[in-house]
């Protein structure tokens, strides 16, 4: 069975602007076109736009979604798996945060204020569970279960002004290794920042710092794709070995 797009936008709810957009960059191509320029779409189609929604609920760039699903290892049903590994983790990402506005609404109903810390707990304990279920075990076995512990304690521990300044911080990254791979050296001044930022952010969690754990972690960024998604999806493709080479120059100097 064949859909005009049209039909395609109704079925999807997906706009007829949104699908020639996806068209016209490579995403997602109908089956054909006839003489007159419509388009049709069949069930492969139909298929590959799901996969396209699923990774744009998780807040994928459009540039990685079409890396991802042209590649030619891409399986179907595996990435299905991830998908629902990852809308599990999202669910239970946001039982926490509702945790924490019932918890918010109930002391204002009772007149009890409620302390800064638990304020923010929920919001910690998410970061942490979700850093655990994701690079968990590969931390764990790099640096120890003491180090990774105590790295959890610090960040439990922070006031609410550290827990907004170590935010702040990662943002100010994200937007200075943009600009420096703009530049595209990895050892001029800017990446020099961003090496030093980064730093930075590490040591609101971090219980003792030094070039050769700074750069082991940086390693992992470019030797585990989860790692490597994290940055790329944030900033641009090819942002965590960016951030590689300029810790590497950073800890040569």
């Amino acid at each position: 069975m064949e859909y005009t797009i049209l039909e395609l936008a109704k079925l999807s709810g997906v706009s007829t602007r949104t699908l020639r957009y996806y068209d016209e960059i490579g995403l997602l191509k109908p089956a054909r076109t006839n003489e007159a320029g419509y388009r049709y779409y069949g069930q492969a189609e139909i298929d590959m736009l799901q996969q396209i929604l699923f990774y744009r609920a998780l807040d994928m760039k459009l540039a990685k979604i079409q890396e991802i699903l042209h590649a030619p290892n891409f399986q179907h049903a595996e990435a299905l798996q991830a998908h629902r590994l990852a809308l599990i983790q999202r669910k239970e990402q946001l039982e926490q945060l509702v945790q924490t506005v019932e918890h918010t609404l109930q002391a204002m109903k009772e007149d009890k204020p409620m302390s800064n810390e638990a304020k923010f707990k929920g919001f910690k304990e998410q970061l942490i569970e979700e850093n655990e279920k994701q690079y968990g075990q590969e931390i764990r076995e790099k640096y120890g279960e003491d180090a990774v512990n105590a790295s959890n304690a610090k960040l439990m521990n922070m006031t609410e002004e550290q827990y907004e300044a170590m935010q702040q911080l990662e943002q100010q990254l994200f937007e200075r290794l943009r600009e420096a791979m703009t530049i595209g050296d990895t050892t001029n001044d800017i990446a020099m920042e961003v090496a030093e930022l980064h730093k930075r952010w590490l040591s609101f969690t971090w219980t003792h710092y030094s070039k050769e754990a700074h750069v082991g972690l940086a390693q992992m960024y470019v030797a585990d794709e989860r790692f490597t998604a994290y940055y790329d999806e944030r900033v641009d493709t090819g942002a965590a070995q960016f951030l590689f080479d300029a810790i590497c120059a950073y800890a040569e100097k």
